[in-house]
């Protein structure tokens, strides 16, 4: 059974539509139609399109697309923050919050319209906030799905922690972890499928997928097509085998 994986897109729609384009020609190569395209999270921030990348992504799925989008730990900042913007993700370290230049949540205010975020009083631009990110879009993020589970793939934003039962699995570490399934090489049951740690390229490791190209960094938004335990990422010649 065949599925379709979009990795970390942070806010660049040019980028998405590339790699949405890419999943294109290769169903028009296959003639199907109906295998689902896994996007893995981190839809905003960083970059300064994210209004533009959730309304597509919505309207995508209002047509019928075939599209899965899971929430990353980015977009569940973006909604935690504009429930309460004095709250503090666990995840993140002491001096960090939203806003700050390494999360990148300025750029995804900004793509609404909001002048300065970063500079102003925090109480009101959480107001002006209220006022231009359109409830919809509040309500898709929050309900999008943590995971999805496709033939002998798993898809989550981060991975998940080894040892423990795929059905009882954290959103905490669905969306946050790093070296404790990075750094473990067992096989997981599933070939698991993720974004979050950014790298140079897409890369197979036997029982991982990191679909991540660093696209908040100046990379590519990769796409990748998944048979069984295989993959191949898309590129404009064609499929070019990943592990």
């Amino acid at each position: 059974m065949r599925a379709y994986a979009i990795g970390d897109i942070h806010g660049h729609l040019d980028l998405l539509k590339v790699a949405q384009d890419l999943v294109r020609q290769d169903r028009e190569r296959t003639g199907d139609t109906a295998a689902p395209l896994v996007h893995l999270g981190d839809l905003v921030d960083r970059g300064r399109e994210t209004r533009g990348v959730i309304e597509h992504l919505m309207q995508g799925q209002a047509r019928g697309e075939p599209w899965v989008v899971l929430r990353g730990n980015h977009d569940r900042l973006f909604t935690g923050w504009l429930t309460d913007p004095h709250a503090h993700d666990p995840n993140l370290s002491h001096e960090v919050e939203w806003l700050h230049p390494r999360v990148g949540g300025a750029a995804t205010l900004t793509s609404y319209g909001i002048v300065n975020p970063a500079e102003r009083n925090l109480n009101q631009v959480h107001a002006e906030a209220l006022l231009k990110v359109p409830p919809t879009h509040r309500q898709w993020l929050s309900r999008l799905p943590v995971r999805f589970l496709h033939d002998q793939a798993l898809f989550v934003h981060a991975g998940i922690r080894p040892g423990v039962d795929l059905r009882s699995q954290t959103e905490d570490d669905l969306l946050w972890i790093r070296a404790e399934f990075l750094n473990d090489t067992r096989d997981h049951g599933v070939l698991v499928v993720h974004g979050h740690t950014a790298i140079e390229s897409a890369t197979h490791y036997g029982n991982r997928l990191n679909m991540d190209s660093s696209a908040a960094y100046g990379g590519p938004v990769s796409a990748a097509v998944i048979e069984g335990r295989h993959a191949w990422l898309l590129t404009p010649e064609g499929r070019v085998p990943l592990g």
